[in-house]
């Protein structure tokens, strides 16, 4: 890099630092009128026998350390201010887990007790968690009658959120709501990651195979893998709506109330070792992820991936800071 490069490149990574030079410098002449002449001894001894008591008056007054507090406290902003004129090239790093999200796409996610329904609710409530972990990686997992997988195990986030808009019941090639299938596939991509951390985190208004459910809970918690759940709905529920848009009724001719069962949801939760939130309560769960992300030890580098990073120079300023501190310290300045 040519010496044009450089004063191109050069900047400051803390320039708000600099506002403080001009208010050092008004203390600093501030400083230096107020102890001016004979200093802080002029109000209480007669300004003719000042100058017999002063003791080098000449040499004081030949030099004073003005100049050199300003240069010294000029140099420190600076080296605050952090100058930089190179980058660095280093590795990224991620943190030792594995997630995968299980969100349910059966027909009772098109109920609306929740504004404006509750699939729209859990892509949102999906969003927030994608977006507290994305220091991990993640995989997407839906299912009604049959589970099907969005995205296997990925860094690339962002690029799962703009999945999320299209995913709605209407896209499911058959309607059910058999969630241990949905389990099973979710293990196999965390045994494809191979990471220690493993969890997934199921969003779901309620499923209709409750013991072959329980039963892999129990299992990725057997092999250690944690299950959490996000409820989706409200305990009184609302009219399920059937394919051609009417309300679906019994064989008594009354409505079908969808209605999240939340006891079934907290036993599976207990049963798969994790935790049960509903919509109000994600924030804990959203702040758990980021909590089990800085707490799984050292992390790991990320294969063909490097950060660029500008270098603060700032520090080489330092000792040039600390041999001009030495020569304030001179007898008749202090």
């Amino acid at each position: 890099m040519n010496i044009s490069t450089y004063i191109h490149a050069f900047h400051f990574l803390r320039p708000l630092w600099l506002i403080a030079l001009p208010l050092l410098w008004m203390l600093v002449f501030w400083l230096a009128r107020r102890h001016k002449g004979d200093g802080d001894w002029s109000g209480v001894i007669d300004a003719d026998l000042l100058p017999e008591l002063s003791m080098d008056a000449a040499s004081a007054s030949s030099m004073r350390p003005w100049p050199l507090l300003a240069l010294l406290w000029s140099l420190a902003v600076l080296a605050l201010a952090g100058p930089s004129w190179e980058r660095n090239q280093t590795a990224a790093f991620r943190a030792p887990a594995d997630l995968v999200f299980v969100l349910d796409l059966s027909p009772t996610m098109t109920v609306a007790d929740v504004a404006p329904d509750r699939v729209t609710r859990a892509r949102y409530a999906l969003d927030d968690l994608l977006g507290a972990a994305r220091d991990s990686r993640v995989g997407l997992v839906v299912f009604s009658d049959e589970p099907y997988t969005v995205t296997p195990l990925t860094q690339d986030v962002a690029t799962i959120q703009t999945l999320l808009p299209p995913l709605v019941p209407g896209i499911m090639p058959s309607t059910g709501d058999h969630l241990a299938p949905a389990l099973n596939q979710a293990e196999k991509l965390l045994q494809a990651g191979g990471m220690k951390n493993q969890r997934i985190v199921l969003l779901t208004d309620g499923f209709d195979d409750p013991a072959a459910a329980l039963s892999a809970a129990a299992a990725l918690k057997a092999r250690g893998v944690t299950l959490s759940v996000v409820g989706i709905g409200t305990p009184g529920g609302a009219p399920l709506q059937n394919a051609e848009g009417h309300f679906a009724k019994d064989a008594h001719g009354r409505s079908q109330l969808a209605r999240l069962d939340i006891d079934q949801l907290q036993q599976l939760a207990k049963v798969g070792g994790g935790s049960y939130v509903d919509l109000a309560q994600l924030t804990n769960l959203v702040t758990d992820l980021q909590v089990m992300q800085h707490s799984t030890g050292s992390a790991i580098a990320a294969q063909g991936i490097e950060v660029s990073h500008w270098r603060d120079d700032g520090v080489w300023l330092l000792p040039i800071l600390l041999l001009l501190t030495s020569l304030l310290a001179r007898r008749s300045w202090l």
